[in-house]
């Protein structure tokens, strides 16, 4: 061994070579992932499996707004007017007979045939004057229309002395309508004048029909939510939806008997259809959105209340299909509004102003 001190050094420890740039950033582009694409994305689902189903409403608007075959039809009246004559023929020769046995009851049972027959007469009469005047209503509207496009005082002016004499039989708007009368010469402007004739004449209305609406909506949400039975509900909110649509119509000027007020019905689905306003919009989100928290609760009244929501929409679809004046200065109904007060009626709230 020897007795020489061992020097400490620093150690040389030789690596491999570096690599090219190139060959470096080579594997990192190999191992990069791709871009993402937003439209690779799986689709999101658009209904929300917590919200409840207007199970009921959806059967109503089935039901009326649905249009019969042409098989249907041919099927339908084929059968009335066959049922008609058999029934017109055992009725004559019923009479015949009573006239050849018993004379005087055989001319009691003529004297009632006629009578029938006036009065079927004047249902027919009574349903044609209400579809005639609801003709009268879509008329004004078109005119109304035009007028606003056009910027025509005389259009307008027409469209008032319609307004007016629509309006002539109805004692309790014979305020509004001297208002009017002395206050439209003093405007010059089409929209100002068809504002004015909103104003003094459908004010009063709009608050008539909103009132009605809140009914329907406070019935149908009812019953869905406390009748039990499958079809009953389905029955009630039919019967609630078309006697909303018919006052609607009496409220603005029509008259709307037992056939007449079926194809009002229609026209009216077919106006919410056309307008697109059978979607959620945002008048009716909120509305959605609490009948999914009471959902929770109870289904049963989850559905009440957007059955309640989706009534309120077809009354502001009969709203303007029978509303004269598009509106123009009075604010248009929402559904949440409707809603709202319409339930707040079942704890014996319900406001009037």
């Amino acid at each position: 061994m020897s007795d020489s001190p061992r020097t400490r050094g620093p150690v040389l420890i030789e690596l491999d070579a570096p690599k090219p740039a190139e060959a470096r950033s080579a594997p990192a582009e190999e191992t990069r992932p791709e871009a993402l694409n937003p439209a690779d994305a799986p689709p999101i689902d658009a209904a929300d499996p917590l919200l409840p189903r207007p199970r009921t409403m959806e059967m109503v608007t089935r039901l009326v707004g649905r249009p019969p075959s042409k098989l249907t039809r041919f099927f339908i009246n084929s059968g009335v007017a066959l049922f008609t004559f058999l029934l017109s023929i055992a009725a004559l020769n019923f009479i015949n007979d009573l006239l050849n046995r018993y004379p005087v009851l055989g001319w009691i049972g003529v004297a009632l045939f006629a009578l029938f027959t006036l009065a079927a007469l004047g249902m027919a009469w009574r349903e044609y004057r209400a579809w005639a005047r609801f003709a009268r209503i879509d008329a004004i509207q078109r005119r109304a229309g035009a007028a606003l496009a056009d910027d025509s005082m005389d259009k307008a002016r027409a469209v008032a002395d319609d307004l007016l004499a629509l309006y002539r039989d109805r004692p309790e708007m014979e305020w509004n309508r001297k208002r009017l009368s002395d206050n439209r010469g003093d405007v010059f402007d089409a929209r100002t004048l068809l504002t004015m004739a909103e104003t003094e004449l459908l004010a009063s209305l709009d608050q008539d029909a909103r009132r009605e609406i809140e009914a329907a909506a406070r019935t149908v949400a009812t019953a869905t939510a406390l009748i039990p039975l499958a079809l009953a509900d389905v029955a009630a909110a039919l019967a609630a939806n078309l006697r909303m649509i018919r006052r609607m119509a009496e409220i603005y000027g029509g008259r709307a008997g037992a056939v007449g007020g079926w194809r009002l019905a229609r026209t009216v689905m077919t106006h919410l259809v056309a307008t697109g306003a059978v979607a959620a919009g945002d008048d009716l989100i909120e509305t959605v959105a609490g009948g999914g928290i009471l959902s929770k609760v109870s289904r049963r009244f989850g559905e009440g209340v957007v059955n309640g929501a989706l009534t309120a929409r077809v009354g502001i679809a009969a709203m303007e299909v029978c509303r004269p004046l598009p509106f123009l200065a009075q604010p248009r109904p929402k559904v949440g509004n409707l809603v709202t007060r319409g339930l707040r009626g079942l704890f014996g709230s319900d406001e009037r102003s």
